[in-house]
Parts: structure tokens; sequence; C-alpha cells
């Protein structure tokens, strides 16, 4: 007898909360341990054309670190479509302004471009302090190495 592939249909996914806390935490592996849960590769029913993540919720976010001299290198630019509408923010003012945004770029950053890694991306919710308004939801907490 032939056994055939279990996908995943979108309806029957079960899905979990998930509680990062980003204190001291560097913020490529928060950025990877939380892209790979968003898009459900941590499950043994992962399918790559449907969303089987769960939600994850990121605390502490203005506590995130990053290592060597990235803090004083890294920036971050925008562009409004103007001539000189180019932008550029330094990561010490990002974090000192909206320390969220930071955090979820680099999550973003590591979804798929798709319309599919767009739904990936709502599921991500960031705080910068250490309240969080999805307590009823019970969050699994997950810790990860400073």
């Amino acid at each position: 007898m032939k056994k055939s592939t279990q996908y995943a249909k979108p309806g029957e996914v079960e899905r979990k909360w998930v509680l990062i806390d980003a204190d001291g935490v560097t913020l490529g592996r928060l950025a990877t341990k939380a892209a790979m849960i968003l898009r459900g590769k941590d499950k043994p029913q992962f399918t790559p054309n449907s969303d089987t993540g769960d939600f994850v919720v990121i605390i502490n976010a203005d506590k995130v670190v990053l290592t060597g001299v990235k803090a004083d290198k890294k920036e971050y630019w925008r562009y409004s479509g103007w001539l000189g509408g180019l932008h550029f923010e330094s990561f010490k003012e990002a974090m000192a302004k909206h320390p969220e945004r930071v955090v979820e770029h680099a999550v973003k950053g590591m979804l798929p471009k798709t319309t599919l890694g767009r739904k990936q991306a709502t599921k991500l919710k960031v705080y910068a302090g250490p309240e969080h308004p999805h307590t009823a939801q019970n969050p699994v907490k997950i810790t990860l190495e400073a």
C-alpha cells in the first residue's frame, strides 16, 4: 500500500500563541526564531504554500541588542518617491523612536515576499515594554539564549 503525503489545509490548522521576551537577545536570532514560528516550520505538518504558523508576541523590544559595532553602523532607509526624498535613520535613532518597528522590520525581512508572507506577518505582535494585551490567549513563553 502506497502512503501519500499529508498536506495541511488552511481550515484545519490549530494555532497557538507564543510569547518571546527580547530582553538582552540578539536581534537576528530573535527574528530567525520568530519567522520560523510564524511560517510554521517548527511543526510536523508544515506546508510551504499554506499558513500553518502560530501567533508570536514579542515583548521588551526596546531591550534587543546587536553584536559588534552594528549598533553604530546599521542604518535604515526609506524613499518617498520624490527627488531628494531618500531618508536615513541610524539603528540607535530608530530604537529611541520606535523599537517595535525595528523588530518588525527584521522579522518581515525573513518571511517570504508574497501574499502568504504578508498574511503570516499579520500574526506578529511586537511591544516595546513588558505589558501586552494578549494574556487572554495564554501564550506559551519561549526563552532564547542571550
